[in-house]
């Protein structure tokens, strides 16, 4: 195969990626649109942003040393010379766009956009995948941090989503972390050898991460190293008991995990993970975020304030198949409209049950009666509309029940939007009665 793409006859979508389509391209849908009306009535804005930034926006956000930067991130030069990059996360893009922008203080916004990274795909994560998001800017407040990861909760519990957990952390910040570090450096210097290969000299650059290690090895070192939960000045740790007991008084059960550290360099103080318990326990992270109190400085803005989160659609999607919630089926027509008749009537028909708000399809090309009728039982349609020869010279047309008992009969076309709602509406009772009953 050529270096530059796929010379196979049948093309693929590249590897780590994936096609969404219909009727499964609806949940996830669904999802957003329930995100979304949660969001918005907790007093947050849709956001969108390019899915290229400047690199240097990551590169000054994230970390030059963090792995999404060094060995992930998708970054190219244009052909004007430009340094890009495909956006690997999503705060420092709504944060550059705060700096630029600079919209009234406190700025709340929520956003869904594709995270591109070149990692090894695992279980519902891609090299495209994406992402739900919100930020808020210009509050210091904890209970700000209380309120991101209540709607975190929330979400997850409109989902039907019982099986998961929440971690929460403090990283402190420039006050008492510069002291912890070299307290922590220290310790891992002095175990060094006993690090796994990987941290074994790159814990210099940024000790906190080898809390993040999975390795026995590094795990059996820092099992007694010191945290930094107990090394926090007055602020921090008063900033981080206010986020405890805010949480507590909403009944927000979550355990305090000072291993708990987010990868990017722009965190401070509250750290949160929640997990899922019902899908394999590497793979299981839903949602992360916390404070980043210095992140609109590290892009040239004036010191600001801000917390958020981010959970990948995917990953969420496979935990609610885990625990058998959010089938969301994808609605069903109202009327499938079968032309018999040829000429103009169907076509008239069909717009005018769309124009009344009514969800309607139709068959084309000339089909048989027999083939229509297949598509329109396939389609899930409450009714069919036949129009025939006689049906188009009268100026009715034919109403068939297609999920329910009933006789068929001829409506004019004048009354024809009126019948089909009413048949609608008839077939939602039907089956509310045989729940119920």
């Amino acid at each position: 195969m050529a270096k530059g793409g796929d010379d196979r006859a049948t093309p693929r979508a590249p590897t780590g990626t994936r096609d969404v389509l219909w009727p499964e391209s609806w949940r996830f849908e669904d999802a957003v649109a329930r995100f979304r009306a949660l969001v918005e009535g907790a007093g947050y804005g849709l956001i969108q942003s390019p899915v290229f930034e400047y690199a240097s926006v990551f590169r000054r956000g994230i970390g030059e040393e963090n792995d999404v930067v060094g060995k992930e991130m998708y970054e190219f030069e244009d052909r004007d010379g430009q340094m890009l990059a495909l956006r690997p996360e999503g705060t420092a893009s709504v944060v550059r766009a705060y700096v630029q922008h600079r919209p009234v203080l406190p700025w709340k916004a929520w956003y869904m956009a594709p995270l591109l990274r070149h990692e090894r795909p695992q279980a519902a994560r891609y090299r495209q995948h994406h992402q739900l998001g919100i930020e808020a800017l210009g509050v210091a407040d904890a209970d700000l941090d209380v309120e991101v990861i209540w709607v975190a909760h929330t979400f997850f519990g409109r989902l039907g989503l019982t099986d998961f957990s929440l971690r929460i952390g403090s990283m402190g910040d420039a006050t008492c972390r510069p002291a912890y570090l070299e307290l922590l450096t220290a310790y891992l210097d002095a175990h060094r050898g006993e690090l796994c290969d990987e941290h074994r000299e790159r814990f210099r650059t940024n000790p906190m991460r080898v809390f993040d290690c999975k390795r026995p090895e590094c795990r059996a070192v820092t099992a007694a190293a010191p945290k930094l939960v107990d090394h926090l000045c007055d602020a921090c740790a008063a900033h981080f008991a206010r986020v405890r007991e805010g949480l507590a008084s909403l009944g927000i059960v979550f355990d305090v995990d000072p291993r708990l550290v987010r990868g990017f360099d722009y965190y401070t103080r509250t750290t949160f993970e929640f997990a899922s318990g019902a899908i394999e326990a590497a793979q299981n992270a839903l949602c992360g975020g916390g404070r980043y109190d210095g992140l609109v400085e590290m892009l040239g803005g004036e010191p600001t304030p801000g917390v958020g989160f981010g959970m990948g659609i995917e990953r969420l999607l496979v935990a609610c198949d885990a625990e058998g919630t959010f089938p969301a089926d994808p609605p069903a027509l109202d009327a499938f409209v079968v032309d018999v008749a040829g000429g103009d009537a169907a076509r008239a028909i069909t717009v005018r049950l769309r124009d009344a708000g009514l969800r309607a399809d139709r068959a084309f090309d000339g089909r048989s009666m027999k083939a229509q009728m297949k598509l329109a039982d396939r389609s899930g349609a409450t009714v069919a509309l036949i129009v025939g020869p006689a049906e188009a010279a009268s100026g009715t047309v034919l109403l068939r029940p297609l999920r329910s008992e009933g006789d068929q009969l001829p409506v004019t076309l004048d009354a024809v939007v009126d019948a089909v709602h009413d048949a609608v509406v008839d077939a939602v009772h039907e089956v509310v009665g045989e729940v119920g009953g």
